[in-house]
Order: C-alpha cells, then sequence, then structure tokens
C-alpha cells in the first residue's frame, strides 16, 4: 500500500485560473468604453509637445473664427485667430492635471482625517467630524468660488479650493471603514503583539481600506474635472492665454451664435473626458468588489441555469417515488476554471421517508439541494445535466412562474442559520402570513389564525406574542421553530433540510429533531437531511446517501450503514462519531483533505486519504455498484463487516 502511494504518478494541481482584474474589467463593456476612450484623450493630451502643433497662445486676427475642417486648421480658430485642436490639446492636459492633483489631494489628506477619527475615536473623532460637518454645511461648488475669491484667480488657487471642498466626501467614507475594521479581531491581536498605534493604523488598517480609496478616486476624478472647468468658466480658473477646457467654453459662449463651433468643440471634449473617467470609475468598482470575483459583473439570477441535452435527459426509473433526482451535475465558473460541485447525484425519496444527505463541508450536499428548486445562483453556477422529477414532472423543465409556485409550497426548505433566513425588519407573523398568502388567497384574519396554528404546531409557547416579536427578540431554537413552521405552511410534499440543527444546543436541536420526525408522519411528508453528523442521521433517517466530492460514494438503510459501512470514507465518518458510554473511544479525524472539484483526480476522488488504497483505485471511473434494492457503494475493494479502517 505504501509503495503505490508513493510511486503512482499523482497529477499536479491546475494553477488558478480565476479571472484577473484586467479579464473582469474587459468583461465590462461600458468600463472597457470608458477606457478606451480615456487612454486615447490621456495619450493626445501627454504627446502634445511632441505633436506639430502650432503654438495655442499665438494670436491671429487675419484667420479669427475659421469653420472646422479649414486648410491648416483642423477644428477651426476662435476670436482670436487661435487654432482650436492645439488649444483643445493642450487644455485637455490642464484639466486632466488639475483634475488629477486635486483629487490626489483630496484623498491624501481626506483619507488621513478619516483614519485617524475612526481610529482614535472619542474626542479626536468627534473634533475631526465635527470640523468635517462645518466644511459640509456649505454647498461645496459656493465654498470653492469663496475660496478663489479669497486667494484671487488663478489655476493654482482652484485647484486648492477644488481639492479642499472634497476633503470632506473623503474623510467622511473612510472614517466609516475606519471605525468597523478597529474593532475587529486582527487589530486586537496587533495590539496585543506590541505594535504602536501609527504601525497598527498604517500597517494593519490602511491596506485594508486602501481598495475603498482606490474606488473613491477613481469616481470622483470626473467631478474635479468639471469643477475645475466650471471655475475656469466663471473666470476664477486658468487666466489668459492659458487654455483649459472651462476657460475655453468660458470664451466661446459670446460668440455662440456666430461661430458655435468654438464652444462646442470644448463642451464635447468635457463630455467625453467625464463621461470615460466615470465609465473608467465604475469598472474599477465592480472589479475591486471580492462579490464580483466570479468572472461576470452581472447580477444573479431568479433561477439557476438550465443548460443540458434535452436528447440526453434521463428519465424518471422509480414511478413510486415522490421525489427522484437522477445524474445531477452542477458546475460553477470561475474565470476558465470549472468547479464541478455535484458531479452526477442520483438520489430517490418515497412519501413519509426521510433521507440523510452526508459529508464532509464541501461535499456538495447544499448545491445538490439547492439545485432542486434553482436556487444556485447563476452566474456563476449552473445545472449542466441530469434531471428531478417530483412526482413525475421535471422540475428542470419547468417554466419560472411554476417554479415560483413550486417554492415555498410543494417544496420548502429550512435552511442552516435561521437569522439570516428571517427579515430582520419585520415581525415572525408578518413573515408567516407572507409565506402562507403567497400560495393560499386566505383573508386577513385567516392568515392571523394560519399563522398561529403553525406556531403552535412547531411546539412554540405563547404562540399569540411570538407573532408580534421580531426575530432577534427570539432564541436560535424558536428562530428555527419558526423557519421550520414557514416550511410547513402550506403543506409541502418535500422538505429539504440544509443542516437545520448545526448551530443549536443538544438540547434543541433533540427537540427539533423529535418535532420534525412527528410531522413527518403526521403529514406523510418526505425530507432530504442534509447533515454531516451521523449521530443526527441515527435518530431521524430511515436511509442515508454518504457523499464525497459531489458524487455519492455510499447508500443504503440507516440501520445498515451503521453496522456495516462499505466505504472506508464512510467508515472514517462513523468513527468521528462519539459514542455514549465508550469515554476512552478513540475520535480520529480524517486525514487529509478533500479534493479540489475543478481538477478531481483519475479514479477513486478518496484515494490520497484512503488507508485501502490500491494503484488500480487511481484509473478510470468507479461506478456505484448495487448490491441490494436500496444498498450501493463506490468502491473497488469494499471492506467487510467489522475490518478496521
Amino acid at each position: 500500500m505504501t509503495e503505490a502511494t508513493l510511486t503512482t504518478p499523482r497529477k499536479q494541481p491546475a494553477k488558478t485560473s480565476r479571472p484577473s482584474t484586467l479579464g473582469l474589467l474587459l468583461n465590462n463593456t461600458l468600463a472597457t468604453t470608458g477606457l478606451i476612450i480615456l487612454g486615447f484623450i490621456c495619450l493626445l493630451a501627454l504627446a502634445a509637445p511632441l505633436l506639430p502643433l502650432p503654438n495655442p497662445d499665438v494670436t491671429a486676427p487675419a484667420d479669427r473664427l475659421m469653420r472646422p475642417f479649414t486648410d491648416g486648421h483642423l477644428l477651426g480658430t476662435d476670436h482670436l485667430g487661435r487654432d482650436l485642436l492645439s488649444r483643445l490639446i493642450w487644455g485637455t492636459r490642464v484639466s486632466l492635471a488639475v483634475g488629477l492633483s486635486a483629487t490626489a489631494i483630496a484623498a491624501f489628506f481626506g483619507s488621513l482625517l478619516g483614519l485617524l477619527a475612526g481610529y482614535a475615536g472619542k474626542r479626536v473623532d468627534t473634533i475631526i467630524m465635527r470640523g468635517i460637518d462645518m466644511v459640509m454645511a456649505f454647498p461645496y461648488i459656493l465654498l470653492a468660488l469663496a475660496i478663489v475669491a479669497v486667494l484671487g484667480p488663478g489655476l493654482l488657487n482652484a485647484l486648492y479650493a477644488i481639492a479642499l471642498v472634497n476633503i470632506p466626501f473623503f474623510a467622511r467614507n473612510i472614517r466609516g471603514i475606519t471605525l468597523g475594521l478597529s474593532r475587529r479581531e486582527f487589530v486586537d491581536a496587533a495590539r496585543l503583539a506590541g505594535k504602536s498605534p501609527p504601525q497598527i493604523l498604517f500597517l494593519e488598517i490602511l491596506p485594508n481600506v486602501l481598495p475603498v480609496i482606490i474606488i473613491t478616486m477613481s469616481t470622483t476624478v470626473g467631478w474635479m474635472v468639471l469643477e475645475t472647468a466650471g471655475l475656469s468658466f466663471l473666470g476664477l480658473g486658468a487666466q489668459p492665454p492659458q487654455a483649459d477646457l472651462g476657460s475655453m467654453l468660458g470664451e466661446g459662449r459670446k460668440i455662440l451664435f456666430t461661430a458655435p463651433h468654438v464652444s462646442i468643440i470644448p463642451g464635447l471634449m468635457i463630455f467625453a473626458l467625464v463621461m470615460s473617467i466615470n465609465l473608467f470609475g465604475d469598472g474599477i468598482r465592480d472589479i475591486m468588489d471580492p462579490r464580483l470575483r466570479s468572472g461576470s459583473l452581472t447580477r444573479p439570477v431568479a433561477r439557476t441555469a438550465v443548460e443540458r441535452n434535452e436528447a440526453d435527459k434521463p428519465a424518471p426509473t422509480r414511478p413510486d417515488a415522490l421525489f427522484e433526482m437522477i445524474g445531477l451535475r452542477t458546475e460553477f465558473k470561475i474565470g476558465t476554471s470549472v468547479y464541478k460541485a455535484v458531479g452526477g447525484v442520483d438520489l430517490a425519496l418515497k412519501h413519509g421517508e426521510c433521507l440523510g444527505l452526508v459529508g464532509e463541508s464541501g461535499s456538495g450536499k447544499s448545491v445538490t439541494a439547492m439545485s432542486v428548486m434553482g436556487l444556485v445562483p447563476t452566474p456563476p453556477g449552473k445545472i449542466a445535466g441530469g434531471a428531478a422529477y417530483l412526482e413525475g414532472e421535471d422540475l428542470f423543465a419547468a417554466s419560472d412562474r411554476r417554479i415560483r409556485d413550486l417554492r415555498g409550497g410543494s417544496v420548502s426548505y429550512v435552511f442552516q442559520d435561521p437569522l439570516s433566513t428571517l427579515h430582520p425588519l419585520f415581525t415572525v407573523g408578518q413573515q408567516l402570513s407572507e409565506a402562507i398568502s403567497a400560495h393560499a388567497p386566505l383573508g386577513r384574519s385567516e392568515t392571523q389564525a394560519r399563522a398561529l396554528e403553525l406556531l403552535s404546531l412547531v411546539r412554540i409557547p405563547n404562540p399569540a406574542e411570538r407573532l408580534k416579536a421580531y426575530p432577534h427578540e427570539l432564541s436560535g431554537g424558536m428562530r428555527q421553530r419558526v423557519c421550520i413552521a414557514m416550511a410547513l405552511a402550506n403543506d409541502a410534499k418535500l422538505l429539504i433540510a440544509d443542516e437545520p440543527t448545526t448551530a443549536l444546543d443538544v438540547t434543541v436541536q433533540s427537540q427539533i429533531l423529535t418535532l420534525m420526525n412527528q410531522l413527518r408522519q403526521e403529514r406523510d411528508a418526505a425530507i432530504l437531511f442534509i447533515t454531516h453528523d451521523f449521530g443526527v442521521v441515527s435518530a431521524l433517517c430511515d436511509r442515508v446517501a454518504v457523499m464525497y466530492a459531489g458524487r455519492i460514494v455510499e447508500t443504503g438503510k440507516t440501520e445498515d450503514i451503521l453496522n456495516n459501512p462499505k466505504h472506508p470514507y464512510t467508515a472514517k465518518l462513523i468513527e468521528c462519531v462519539p459514542v455514549l458510554g465508550d469515554p476512552g473511544r478513540r475520535l480520529d479525524a480524517i486525514e487529509g483533505r478533500p479534493p479540489v472539484v475543478n481538477h478531481l483526480p483519475d479514479g477513486c476522488a478518496f484515494a490520497d486519504r484512503c488507508p485501502h488504497v490500491q494503484p488500480v483505485c487511481r484509473s478510470g471511473d468507479i461506478a456505484l455498484e448495487m448490491t441490494g434494492p436500496e444498498r450501493g457503494v463506490r468502491c473497488l475493494f469494499p471492506l467487510t463487516q467489522g475490518e478496521d479502517t
């Protein structure tokens, strides 16, 4: 065994192919368009000294107000005979330089003030933020005009004024982010390590705030350019004969009707420049959002995309089954990588039956459950093959309207974290009433009575008062009971419970399991119970399906699986369960880690962690061999009863 493990060549894991920053940016059409336009404008501005342009400040009264496309003057001339193309390129250069400089100054001082206020807190925060509030009490453009009026007209003074009035914008944003970060555990750890406040501020907090600063700068440069152009338009910015876009627009307004091109040309340049900066800034904001690292800059749709060949759609094989899943394949495309979260899963449930889906975290249990009703987010997820039938109806081929009717109606979910499932701003009664009225046209009093009945059904004491409570006013066990009540609101035929007891204490967990068992017997509903705990399975489930790396590796009746596991992975999971009355029993963790599902190995996915691995286990596709009507194992060398793992 050791020689085979050591000598068998293994595939090297593929390099990560998550989309690069540039790849994400180019995936955004509007941001790419803005980048191209902005790049062209910046290239022209930088190349101004190298281009064969006439002096933008030299007047030629004899050539005044020439139309565009005149020989020697591509864009015409202004009222003093100066070449408009030359003045436009040099003016754009000046406007860009002022806008970028003002943004840099505002970002530096505003971010510094925000960092100090957010980290220091107390009196320092109060003094800084009250000063910021005083500045923001004045309309920023009027404040900029007042500053320039005091300092005197001029491009440099306009730059200072624009930068000063935008400092509060950066300071407030960065202060809010810093305030949250300063209470995080990594900051407490840095303090305990003996780092000084400046070290914590600039080495721990600043790197986490930097993306926000960059995003804020990218979306602010355009406004800086506009504000600078506005001051120059009023004669408070660039002074003659120096040209910038605002002063060119101001000079042209006097002859707008006789020579409109003198005003229209710089106006179009301002529009193109500001629009391209804003589009590019929006793209930067999007690509720096970690939630959009899926490789697509679109929102998840309301239902999982189904991409399968209808000709290869498997037909139902269990006519007596309430629910049957055949060959389900669910994938996530992130960049150029395809993560095969579910690689061909077969499940079946009868009326009143409870099937436990067991496996380590990341084995594909929750994705399997969410695929049933199309709850896997698209992008990046999609159903790439297989079928799911509810009483013979193909769920993957059903219309969106039909799926909405089935969600919460015939098929209900109970998720692991009830606090995130329940809406914090609505009472329990309002949320229960919504779950009822979405599928049953009842009056208000009938809906209220039904909600009261459901809370009583799940054994919540004083249900009338609990209907008025908000989720945060209930304990974890009570919230989970409310979620179960919502799932039972419309007499669901199939209840999917995704680790509903993981976050609960032992006593409440036992109560929840007893409750679910009673309800399924009373209502003849099927339950797909997802967990990683065989102790929970033994208390509730009729059958078990063990999942690993997106596939079922063993299935059978609960008693058979617990007493005689065939797959080494199943045996290892059972060994992790403590046994009451056997304190000396050793609980060993499973060595190694599950394989990454974007680069699954050939043969058995458990081979690298299996103590019984043979060379033949590392090649070919290992099928799920059924050894009985309900019993199957995906292993070439299944364990015999009593064999030590």
